[in-house]
C-alpha cells in the first residue's frame, strides 16, 4: 500500500489547472498550424494565423489562452493500492482548483446554484470530478477546463437500435452546423456512443480530451471519425465562422456496450482551445 497525501493531490491539481489554461496540448497546436498551411480561404488562413499568435502570446506572457477559463473537469484514475492520507480526495481536488484559479489569476466562472440565486463561488469550485479505480499504486489526474461557449452547443440523443451509421453521422454534423460560429471554431468534436443516458455524455467528454492526433483503434469507428470530419469541414463555417474548410480539427469517437433496446449518442463540442493537462503522482 502506497500513501499519498491529500496535499500532494492538491498541489498537482493546482499546477494542472494553471498549466491547462495557459499551454495547449502540442498535438492541438500542431494541428492548427497544419490547418493554416492547408487552408485556401484567405480570411480563414489569416484567422488561423491569429489563433497561432494568440497561443504563442499566452505561453510567452504567461497568461490564459482564453478569457473563459472554464468550469474545471477532473478525471482521476486512482490505483487500488493507494491510501490517501490527511484528507478526502474530493476536498483535495477542490482545494487544488481553488488555489489554481486564485493564485493563477484565472477567471472564476462557477455559480453556487444553477437557477435560484447564481452567486459566484469566487474560487471556481466545485469541480466536476470523475474517478475510476484501477490497478496499481499511482494516481493519474487530468484537469480539463471547459468553457461554456462550446459546452452549450453540445447535444445528446437517445436513438433506437434500428438507427444506422448514416443517421449518427448526420446527427453529429447537424450539431456542428447548428452551432455555427458560437463555439469559436475550429472545433474538436467528442462523440460518445453507447452506455446509457449519462455515460454516453461522459464518453463524449473523454473523447474531446483525447489527443487530436490519435484515431480510434477500431477501423469502423476510425472511418466514421474521418467521414464526419470531412463532412463538417465541407459546411464552410470555417475559423470563427468566416468561411473556409477548417471548421473542425478532429472528431474523436469513444464507445461502450449498451442495452439491447437503446443506442445513446452524445456530442461534446470543444473550441479551438480544447484544454487538458495530466500528471501521474
Amino acid at each position: 500500500m502506497r500513501e499519498i497525501s491529500a496535499n500532494e493531490i492538491t498541489q498537482a491539481v493546482k499546477r494542472l489547472a494553471i498549466e491547462a489554461n495557459k499551454i495547449l496540448p502540442k498535438d492541438l497546436v500542431d494541428c492548427i498550424a497544419c490547418s493554416a498551411l492547408r487552408e485556401k480561404n484567405k480570411t480563414a488562413k489569416s484567422i488561423l494565423g491569429d489563433l497561432q499568435e494568440n497561443i504563442n502570446a499566452a505561453r510567452e506572457l504567461d497568461i490564459p489562452v482564453c478569457q473563459d477559463t472554464g468550469m474545471a473537469v477532473v478525471f482521476a484514475e486512482i490505483g487500488q493500492d493507494v491510501h490517501i492520507s490527511g484528507g478526502s480526495f474530493e476536498n483535495a481536488v477542490n482545494n487544488g482548483i481553488s488555489l489554481g484559479y486564485t493564485d493563477g489569476l484565472l477567471r472564476k466562472s462557477v455559480v453556487r446554484d444553477p437557477l435560484f440565486d447564481r452567486v459566484n463561488t469566487n474560487d471556481n469550485t466545485p469541480a466536476i470530478i470523475h474517478t475510476r479505480i484501477i490497478n496499481g499504486d499511482k494516481i493519474k489526474i487530468t484537469v480539463a477546463p471547459k468553457g461554456f461557449g462550446s459546452e452549450n452547443m453540445s447535444r445528446l440523443r437517445m436513438f433506437t437500435p434500428s438507427c444506422g451509421r448514416a443517421e449518427i453521422i448526420d446527427f453529429v454534423v447537424d450539431t456542428v452546423k447548428a452551432a455555427g460560429s458560437n463555439p469559436c471554431p475550429p472545433v474538436v468534436i467528442g462523440v460518445g456512443i453507447g452506455g446509457d443516458f449519462e455515460y454516453s455524455a461522459l464518453l463524449a467528454k473523454k473523447a474531446v480530451c483525447r489527443p487530436v492526433s490519435q484515431r480510434n483503434e477500431i477501423d469502423f469507428y476510425r472511418e466514421m471519425e474521418e467521414e464526419i470530419l470531412y463532412k463538417i469541414n465541407s459546411l464552410d463555417i470555417g475559423p470563427q465562422g468566416f468561411g473556409g474548410k477548417t471548421t473542425a480539427l478532429a472528431v474523436n469517437i469513444e464507445t461502450y456496450p449498451t442495452h439491447i433496446a437503446g443506442l445513446p449518442v452524445a456530442v461534446n463540442v470543444g473550441c479551438h482551445v480544447t484544454r487538458h493537462a495530466s500528471e501521474v503522482i
